[in-house]
């Protein structure tokens, strides 16, 4: 028992600076899919919602979010793999139904190299002006 609190403490200790949330804290996203924050939903399903970025990076910014909320790319599993198929043909249709018939982007950032600011999957679907490579 005692060895087991050490642990507990040792781990507290080691990602008290991390940026996940707590497990019973709910992420921005799931609280404007529960409308408890406003948002500007574009779609939703059981699976997921697309809603408009608050801080746009082109014309067209939309996040397509599932309404599980896995904190990071890294914590999927193989039961994520059907979802993940899901948010790309979600995109698809806000593209189409956002009339990006040049071309769109979609973009995952995983960890705060990438700037991931909520930790809460979501893809991002960027279009309306022409894009430059290489991103970042």
């Amino acid at each position: 028992m005692e060895l087991a609190l050490l642990l507990l403490r040792w781990l507290r200790d080691a990602f008290s600076g991390a940026m996940l949330p707590p497990v019973s804290e709910k992420t921005l996203f799931q609280k404007i899919m529960d409308r408890e924050e406003p948002g500007d939903i574009l779609y939703e399903d059981d699976l997921c919602v697309a809603l408009r970025d608050i801080n746009p990076q082109a014309p067209t910014h939309v996040l397509i979010v599932p309404r599980n909320p896995i904190p990071s790319l890294d914590a999927l599993t193989e039961e994520d793999e059907t979802l993940v198929g899901h948010l790309f043909l979600v995109a698809q249709k806000v593209a189409a139904d956002e009339g990006l018939t040049d071309g769109y982007r979609t973009v995952f950032n995983n960890g705060s190299d990438a700037q991931q600011t909520v930790a809460h999957v979501h893809l991002h679907l960027l279009g309306g002006r022409r894009m430059s490579w290489p991103p970042g």
